[in-house]
């Protein structure tokens, strides 16, 4: 087995690197945000939800970040802190605002969202502001695409992938696509693909596997123009019907657990915070299919159970949350 950077007690460190903002959601479902009447206030931010998501199911994650000076940063650091999540890589930002989204939750449970971010402190992080130590203890460095759209958060987020790399650490990259937040789709697809060959492990939904290739379909042959040689690891979560996977060797496809689904914000949050915490523990389950779809099924398990409950954070499982679920299949 590789070894992997960590402390003497042998855990590896999770860096989640990105956006952690406030969620306004809807005190009623199936509703537009003009019909709602009320919202509450929901700590956000899929970067944030991973890190959250290891640190409940017991392992060890930082986040890395910038938020505004303000009430709502503030008690989004607190968050973090309650959680469990190291806080060594936050800063805080005096001129602008932690980032706000109104997310409306439709009859079905899925999404649809309104950003104010104009411009937000995690969109000004600078290179100078990361902490290249925490980086550089990353067993794991694992970031989104968000950070990538405007300057100078771009620039640090290259940075700051190019340390966790050097020090040996595997990359980990959920595009988490937010159309609403990028100039154009164009722009959106280019952006995100630019940095698609410097990650061991990729993770992306059938919406994203669509837009990324132009092809309504999540057949292999379309998943696999998404593949690199330098991955270890492709994954497509397909909401309810589970998620397939790919490495250089082999693939398959994993089924999910039947949930009464209620709001499925930080689902995909929630599958890769499990997914990491285990790899962090036993990184030859990239090149074993058992113990890959043993670890497939688990995260699956986390995915469904953040379905149940409104809201990401309060929603994000414990290992026997998950293990109850997988033995009542």
């Amino acid at each position: 087995m590789v070894t992997m950077n960590g402390d003497s007690d042998g855990a590896g460190l999770i860096v989640s690197f990105g956006e952690m903002l406030i969620d306004f959601v809807p005190t009623v479902s199936g509703v537009s945000l003009a019909e709602a009447p009320g919202f509450l206030k929901a700590p956000g931010g899929a970067p944030a939800n991973v890190a959250i998501a290891v640190a409940r199911l017991g392992g060890r994650c930082a986040f890395l970040g910038k938020l505004g000076d303000d009430e709502f940063g503030r008690m989004l650091a607190a968050i973090l802190q309650e959680n469990g999540v190291d806080d060594a890589g936050v800063s805080f930002d005096a001129g602008a605002r932690t980032a706000l989204a109104f997310v409306t939750l439709r009859a079905d449970g899925e999404r649809e969202f309104m950003f104010y971010r104009n411009p937000s402190a995690d969109m000004l992080l600078t290179e100078a502001e990361l902490n290249l130590d925490l980086i550089r203890k990353a067993a794991i460095f694992h970031y989104g695409s968000i950070s990538l759209i405007t300057e100078p958060c771009r620039w640090a987020h290259l940075k700051a992938m190019e340390a966790a790399k050097e020090a040996g650490a595997l990359l980990s990259y959920d595009p988490n696509l937010r159309l609403p937040l990028w100039p154009s789709a164009v722009e959106a697809r280019e952006q995100i693909l630019s940095i698609w060959d410097q990650a061991d492990i990729i993770k992306v939904s059938d919406v994203e596997l669509e837009f990324l290739t132009g092809t309504e379909s999540v057949e292999d042959e379309v998943a696999m123009r998404l593949w690199r040689p330098c991955l270890k690891l492709l994954l497509v979560t397909l909401g309810e019907k589970g998620c397939k996977y790919y490495t250089k060797d082999f693939h398959g496809s994993v089924e999910s657990y039947a949930v009464k689904q209620v709001d499925t914000t930080g689902a995909g949050d929630a599958f890769v915070g499990a997914l990491l915490g285990k790899i962090v523990e036993d990184q030859s389950a990239l090149q074993d299919e058992k113990k890959l779809r043993d670890l497939l099924r688990f995260a699956n398990a986390c995915g469904a159970i953040t379905t149940t409950k409104k809201g990401a954070i309060p929603s994000l499982p414990t290992a026997a949350e998950a293990m109850q679920l997988m033995g009542s299949a």
